[in-house]
């Protein structure tokens, strides 16, 4: 007896169509899955055999093969098992391979019958939204984020019983209450631009980088602010578009992350550890190709304190994906594509002892130390970065001041105005951000008055900024005049960005 159905397997951020083929007949007893099943997949058997039993199903046969096509695919984990479940129950009770056609089965099977829930549930709806007449029945649990797609059709079953049922005689599953669509994210709620105080010129570095989608670098001594600032960045963001938080969420169901409970829908700050390595920081891994820190922090920020510190080949692997806003990763017969468009933020001491520019503290490294201590980041790596600014210590006048600075909400303000001069400049391209003007269109959109051009020319030669550096200076220049409401770039906006290329300009060593 054969029966088939369908089912699907995530690679990268999609998913790709699985037939799930059963032929079952008498002979010795055994269950064999072909199709490079990993030992997650091969331990189904197992599952379903019980499943089937526990749901008041039997087995009139003995000998069950199951072929997962197309044959070359590697399926990987128990996403399979309710439909290898229902392509025997199938087989065995001679249900229509009609009813079967337009219906895709997704889920991972408990002992009992009952169905636990899955990764990557969002990324197969948002396959299957463009076959409108296409049903995924997909355990409930999963609901919460499939839902988010409106123009799939989703049953949310609880049981191999159930889905039999609806299957066989067209009852729909009773229904279910969800978890809620909004996210109840609670970490960040607390944080505001006002607790800063001081720190006045890296404020307003921050604002023109979140306005432009400019990387970011802020050097200074232990305790100036630096993480601080950083960490107060996402409030000053806006929530993310629908399209911006399925994007970022699909990321999310892969890794399991979203907890089956909703989306994400504010922008991810990911603060990585020194120790991490480049498979964490990038994606891969020995058996499965997982997205890595860059590709959760999407449509976020990525937050790297004490860059120094990081391996070099980490740090080196950056480069990349910093340009082309996604990373490709490739194994052994496989390959991957993650969207990794992020904010990076990142933070450095001047020197080991972090006390080189401290006003009041005397620097105990030695020149050869501090040399060593910088040359741990590359020229290339600094080229990407658009804004190097430098932060010095809050004085106690400034700290005990009673006055409340200015607050995230009110800078807010200013970003989403600047954003929306961009939105209108850029519609119809591919970008609507300063920090993603592309080369051609620079000249068209970066024009620079006479004074503007006469300073341009005069940083170029004095702090030997490469080609990369002039244009990142171009678009900081014109974020920065975005924000004042000015359509060509002035003198002003220029001498403004070039300061924020101090490391080009070595001026704080």
């Amino acid at each position: 007896m054969l029966a088939k159905c369908q089912s699907r397997t995530i690679i990268g951020t999609c998913s790709r169509h699985i037939d799930v083929e059963v032929d079952i007949s008498n002979g010795i007893r055994s269950f064999t899955i072909v199709g490079l099943p990993d030992a997650a997949c091969r331990e189904s058997a197992k599952r379903v055999i019980s499943a089937i039993r526990n749901s008041g199903f039997k087995m009139s046969c003995s000998k069950v093969i199951v072929n997962l096509a197309p044959a070359h695919l590697r399926k990987e984990g128990a996403m399979f098992d309710l439909a290898i479940a229902i392509a025997i129950v199938a087989a065995e009770f001679k249900i229509s391979q009609g009813i079967l056609d337009n219906k895709v089965f997704c889920g991972e099977l408990s002992l009992d019958g009952g169905l636990r829930p899955v990764n990557g549930m969002l990324c197969v709806a948002d396959d299957l939204k463009e076959t409108p007449e296409t049903e995924l029945l997909l355990p409930w649990q999963n609901m919460a984020e499939a839902r988010a797609i409106s123009n799939a059709r989703l049953i949310p079953v609880s049981s191999l019983a159930e889905t039999v049922n609806y299957i066989a005689n067209g009852a729909l599953p009773p229904p279910k209450t969800c978890p809620p669509l909004a996210v109840d994210d609670k970490e960040k709620d607390d944080m505001d631009f006002s607790d800063i105080r001081g720190n006045y010129h890296a404020k307003r570095a921050v604002e023109i980088a979140v306005a432009g989608g400019h990387n970011i670098l802020f050097i200074g001594p232990p305790g100036a602010g630096k993480t601080m600032l950083a960490q107060r960045i996402p409030t000053i963001m806006g929530a993310l578009s629908t399209e911006q938080s399925i994007q970022t969420s699909k990321i999310y169901s892969i890794q399991g992350l979203l907890n089956n409970k909703s989306l994400i829908n504010k922008p991810p700050f990911r603060a990585l550890h020194h120790f991490s390595s480049d498979a964490g920081m990038l994606g891969g891994g020995s058996n499965y190709i997982n997205p890595g820190e860059i590709s959760l922090a999407h449509n976020g920020v990525l937050f790297l304190d004490e860059l120094p510190e990081f391996r070099r080949d980490v740090l080196e692997a950056l480069r990349q994906p910093i340009e082309d806003k996604l990373i490709r990763i490739t194994r052994s017969g496989k390959s991957v594509v993650y969207p990794c468009d992020f904010m990076l933020v990142a933070a450095m001491n001047p020197c080991p002892c972090g006390y080189l520019t401290h006003p009041k503290k005397a620097c105990v490294c030695t020149p050869h130390q501090v040399h060593r201590y910088l040359s741990k980041i590359s020229g290339p790596l600094l080229d990407r970065i658009d804004m190097h600014v430098e932060i010095n210590p809050v004085d106690y006048e400034q700290l005990s001041l009673k006055s409340n600075a200015e607050s995230s909400s009110s800078i807010k303000i200013r970003i989403d105005n600047a954003k929306a001069v961009q939105s209108a400049r850029y519609e119809g391209y591919k970008y609507a951000l300063n920090a993603r003007l592309s080369y051609k269109d620079i000249e068209k959109v970066c024009v620079l008055t006479k004074d503007a051009s006469s300073m341009l020319k005069q940083a170029m030669c004095e702090l030997f900024v490469s080609a990369r550096g002039y244009t990142k200076i171009l678009k900081v220049a014109r974020t920065i005049a975005d924000i004042a409401g000015r359509p060509v770039i002035d003198v002003e906006d220029i001498a403004e960005a070039v300061s924020y290329r101090s490391l080009d300009a070595r001026a704080w060593l």
